[in-house]
């Protein structure tokens, strides 16, 4: 190896070393705060957006509706509930940074954190319950802070794990509902030609877009086949999963 491409090579490993040093995590001390301000014998649902995780629940069109399903069923089962939603990545450079390896390594610290505050919350506030929601990356989320948080808290704390990848083991637990539009998520069930094939597809469909001055973003263009969930195609899941944990006798 000559001594040009020793440098060439030096300088790669310093960058990605540094790339790994780098990052910004998001300020969540508004969750903390209406975590704390919660009434007693709420329902609170954490919810976990997709993607990055830091879509606001008005403007996640493919998330919040179930969402606004799960508060209308308990509703109607004589609960009062409050959505507060989790923050996975800081809308900034270093914050993409930190959120995509947080994403890589499958969340170990953020999980924990939040696994902590659950913790702390339940335990001073035993007459409260908490349900986490998580969409596809949102609930490879809420699946590790799943498996931190149930050890000692299994009559306290739930999740509902919407369209989670393949890749993630899932938890079983009878505290967990895990959705895959009744094995239609392409993403869940590793259908690998039909992930390849939308993956080609994208860039084209998100040019064209660009081109025909339309609104399309690369998520968006990235049609995943079954990873789509509305409220109608998972409400009987979700209905039969709240009654059974929080139906009053």
């Amino acid at each position: 190896m000559n001594r040009k491409n020793k440098k060439l090579i030096t300088v790669i490993i310093l960058l990605t070393g540094l790339f790994f040093l780098l990052g910004e995590t998001p300020d969540n001390s508004n969750f903390k705060s209406v975590l704390s301000s919660v009434p007693e014998n709420n329902i609170v649902i954490i919810f976990n957006s997709g993607g990055w995780g830091d879509t606001p629940v008005k403007e996640a069109t493919d998330f919040a509706p179930i969402i606004k399903g799960i508060e209308m069923t308990l509703s109607d089962l004589g609960y009062n509930s409050i959505v507060v939603p989790y923050t996975r990545t800081k809308e900034s450079f270093l914050g993409r940074v930190e959120g995509f390896k947080e994403t890589l390594s499958l969340f170990p610290k953020q999980s924990q954190k939040l696994a902590s505050e659950i913790e702390y919350f339940i335990k001073n506030h035993p007459e409260n319950k908490i349900i986490m929601a998580g969409l596809s990356n949102g609930a490879i989320f809420v699946n590790r802070t799943m498996g931190k948080v149930l050890k000692d808290k299994r009559n306290n704390v739930f999740a509902i794990e919407v369209g989670i990848p393949f890749w993630e083991n899932v938890l079983k637990s009878d505290n967990v509902l895990l959705l895959d539009n009744k094995g239609k998520d392409a993403l869940f069930e590793m259908d690998l030609k039909t992930l390849i094939w939308a993956l080609l597809k994208a860039p084209y469909k998100w040019l064209l877009a660009q081109v025909s001055r339309k609104e399309l973003s690369f998520s968006q263009a990235l049609y995943l086949p079954g990873h789509y969930y509305s409220w109608d195609s998972v409400s009987p899941e979700v209905k039969f999963f709240l009654e059974s944990k929080f139906a009053l006798f």
